[in-house]
């Protein structure tokens, strides 16, 4: 039977919810399907905020071809068969989910046929495109964030979704599982079609009831990923080595991509930590550089490796609170005037202004900005 999420996808912007931004009036992607001046982009957002759901609208509103292919799967092969396939007299657009997938040799494929304009590239991401998709193809695609759905967006969606299926229910079940799906429309579709194959009127007991069932499984794409990745990092902080293991099998077992696990390994070992043993990230980056290598399944044993080791070393986060308060002074005073005796005094007339006067190598008084001279990020001992 087809899933809820699709039964109720919608066909037209009229009947979209969300991403207001992007496609309220007047604004850019708005406009570009008004004028038919569609280009190839990319969809930067969380699971569940409509990244397909909009490609598709685009496609039949400018009366494009459209191909759909899964970079978890997608091959060389189906983009030729797709170029092989494409009519001159009609746009075409390659829509390409979980973009961040493809690897650097399957991205210089693709180029060409989005340089000429054969094929219009819509790609769909989790991840920051900027360290994904290569640089030659961000500059042919414009990159637009797309955002979690509100709790007021959430309600509309499913109370959509209860009219569809035939059932009722209660005002506080419907706020549980709208903060519950924490701005992801699938995941809350898929909980109330779950909810409603066992109840037909849902109340919040039986939906929390609900969210213990078996038939709500892993998907990469949403639902218990980030749950799953959050209890695994939090795990490696508090040093429960059973727990992390037991994260990490849950992720390998359900297909997870072992360079999103390793990944968040390399950024835990600077957060957490950090300056208390410094070799974690040398560690770290080998585990990433060696699921980049090896590739499943082999990898998940040096995936394994790595976690033991992280859980096991002292943790510490000064370096990341000491930065995240220069970046919060950054945020709040912008680009306080650098003293005059650190700055750069590569002409005569900058040293006659005094750049670079009266500086020494080791010098003991603080080179910050005046306004935070006493200033103390990182703790002193």
């Amino acid at each position: 039977m087809q899933p809820l999420a699709d039964l109720l996808r919608p066909t037209s912007l009229a009947s979209y919810i969300g991403q207001t931004h992007l496609v309220g009036a007047g604004a850019p992607l708005r406009r570009a399907i008004e004028t038919g001046a569609v280009h190839s982009m990319i969809f930067w957002g969380p699971p569940g905020c409509g990244k397909t759901t909009l490609a598709k609208i685009i496609a039949s509103s400018v009366g494009a071809d459209f191909h759909y292919l899964s970079a978890v799967s997608a091959k060389k092969e189906d983009i030729k068969s797709i170029v092989a396939s494409v009519d001159p007299s009609r746009r075409t657009i390659l829509f390409l989910d979980e973009i961040h997938r493809f690897n650097k040799s399957q991205q210089d494929y693709l180029l060409p046929h989005v340089e000429t304009g054969t094929l219009i590239l819509i790609g769909a991401t989790t991840e920051n495109p900027s360290f994904e998709v290569i640089g030659p193809l961000q500059s042919r695609c414009h990159i637009y964030v797309l955002q979690g759905l509100s709790e007021i967006e959430l309600k509309a969606i499913i109370r959509q979704g209860t009219k569809r299926l035939k059932v009722k229910i209660e005002p506080d079940a419907i706020k549980f599982l709208a903060t519950y799906s924490n701005g992801d429309g699938r995941k809350a579709l898929n909980v109330l079609e779950t909810a409603a194959s066992l109840y037909q009127n849902i109340t919040l007991a039986n939906l929390q009831t609900t969210l213990q069932s078996p038939y709500l499984r892993y998907d990469q794409a949403g639902d218990e990923h980030y749950d799953t990745i959050s209890a695994f990092i939090k795990s490696l902080r508090a040093s429960q080595v059973d727990a992390a293991l037991y994260y990490l099998a849950r992720m390998v077992a359900a297909g997870e991509d072992p360079l999103f696990i390793a990944r968040r390994m390399v950024i835990f070992a600077s957060e957490d930590i950090g300056v208390a043993v410094p070799t974690a990230l040398v560690v770290a980056n080998a585990v990433f550089r060696a699921c980049e290598t090896i590739g499943y399944p082999e990898c998940q044993e040096n995936l394994a490796h790595g976690v033991v080791y992280l859980c096991q070393c002292k943790k510490d986060r000064s370096a990341y609170d000491a930065y995240m308060s220069a970046l919060t002074d950054v945020k709040q005073y912008g680009n306080l005037p650098i003293p005059l005796k650190v700055r750069n005094a590569p002409t005569k007339l900058m040293k006659d202004l005094d750049y670079g006067k009266g500086y020494t190598k080791y010098d003991s008084i603080s080179y910050l900005p005046d306004k935070l001279k006493n200033k103390h990020y990182l703790p002193t001992s």
